[in-house]
């Protein structure tokens, strides 16, 4: 098949989209991206790019086809909807001219936040004559409105309208949670709505090699670990105030590993609170993460106490559940659910700082046979529910089946 993706993050940047193009080439079919240039999540275009221009190149046996694009800077919200807009826009303007002469048989598109990113896929849809599918990660506007960054709710009734719109004109809509259906189905009538779940990178499907990386707080005896976007929804202030609690235990250590918005502010509660059982090393290479989970004595997930996210999976919680560690969820609904289903961990509910400390008190107290039984646990949901090869080919056997009537039509 001649398979599109279109996205506005893709590789160097870590998205889970980045494997799911290799994973299609890999098995032989022909996959253009479309995409901008990489400056997630620093804000900042990565060494051998620039925001003007459009760019071509090739990636593990992908076309890659990148437009202009505004970064992130600050992350203000004033720079993030220009960054969004300049996606769009510029997928508009360009992508038209970039993939001239070049036939799909769909296109996919990895609908990350914000979804109308998918703008520009339905015109190259009707351009090209072929489905397009979105894979909806964040429920729009409600993520837009519970992040903060509007709350006009004369905006957010816009937005709902072309999310709408999206829906609507698109040939099928994937959602990444269960949760999500009632909602995406609610704004897609006539459309049809399927769950289909993420999985994780090829890296952690492996035995992995061992990292030589130093990270600071790995060495603890308890080593508490966060992997991946230190932002607004991550509730960073619970996994603070549950440090806190747990001065008096040496033992435990938190090690917040990522970048993001709210990086400097993590930062700065830990110095002004001397809270030396927090490290915030920063940013590390995906290909180091399976042997820093290994080592981890429970891995961390968060978010906020909002509606919208108790809806939402964290993708992290995959790659977690294939690291074969225990899980401590911090949230509520769909995430904790899957965690307390597969008996992998501990969930206890969103922004209860005290709930954190005990449940991270329970896991310590526990032998080790106890933590890897729930290690094991999470690995076999895993292999059950997420496993990669296959979630390829059930989009793939989706693909088909939009082709096909398609080219009966």
């Amino acid at each position: 098949m001649r398979i599109l993706v279109s996205t506005q993050h893709f590789w160097p940047e870590d998205f889970r989209i980045n494997d799911l193009a290799q994973a299609l080439s890999e098995r032989g079919e022909e996959v253009d991206v479309l995409t901008g240039k990489p400056n997630y999540p620093e804000g900042r275009y990565y060494p051998g790019y620039r925001g003007w221009g459009c760019q071509r190149e090739q990636r593990a046996g992908v076309s890659v086809f990148r437009v202009p694009l505004a970064s992130r800077g600050s992350a203000t919200a004033f720079r993030l909807v220009i960054n969004y807009l300049s996606f769009i826009f510029s997928g508009l303007l360009f992508a038209p001219w970039l993939l001239r002469g070049r036939r799909y048989d769909v296109i996919f598109v990895y609908a990350s936040s914000p979804l109308l990113q998918a703008i520009p896929a339905l015109l190259l849809g009707r351009l090209k004559g072929c489905p397009v599918v979105v894979w909806v990660q964040d429920l729009w506007p409600e993520s837009l409105a519970a992040t903060g960054y509007v709350r006009n709710r004369h905006i957010l009734a816009v937005v709902r309208r072309i999310v709408s719109f999206i829906y609507r004109h698109s040939s099928l809509v994937l959602v990444q949670s269960r949760a999500y259906l009632s909602a995406v189905k609610e704004l897609a009538p006539g459309r049809p709505v399927v769950y289909y779940p993420n999985s994780v990178d090829a890296v952690f499907c492996g035995v992995g090699e061992a990292s030589e990386l130093q990270v600071p707080g790995l060495d603890a005896c308890f080593p508490v670990v966060f992997a991946g976007n230190i932002g607004t929804v991550q509730a960073l202030d619970v996994v603070v105030e549950a440090a806190c609690l747990l001065k008096s235990y040496p033992d435990i250590h938190f090690v917040m590993l990522g970048e993001g918005a709210r990086r400097q502010w993590l930062c700065r509660e830990v110095q002004e609170r001397g809270l030396r059982n927090v490290s915030v090393p920063g940013r590390y290479p995906l290909a180091a993460m399976p042997c820093i989970f290994r080592q981890a004595s429970a891995l961390l997930v968060t978010l906020t106490d909002d509606p919208v996210f108790s809806a939402t999976v964290p993708s992290k919680l995959q790659s977690y559940m294939a690291a074969g560690r225990p899980v401590l969820a911090s949230l509520n609904g769909e995430g904790a659910r899957m965690v307390i289903e597969a008996d992998a961990g501990l969930a206890v509910p969103a922004s209860d700082a005290k709930a954190l400390s005990e449940a991270v008190l329970t896991l310590f107290r526990m032998t080790p046979e106890e933590r890897n039984r729930l290690g094991s646990n999470g690995c076999r949901y895993f292999r059950q529910h997420f496993d990669r090869h296959l979630l390829v080919d059930q989009l793939l056997d989706h693909f088909r089946s939009l082709a096909s009537r398609q080219a009966a039509a």
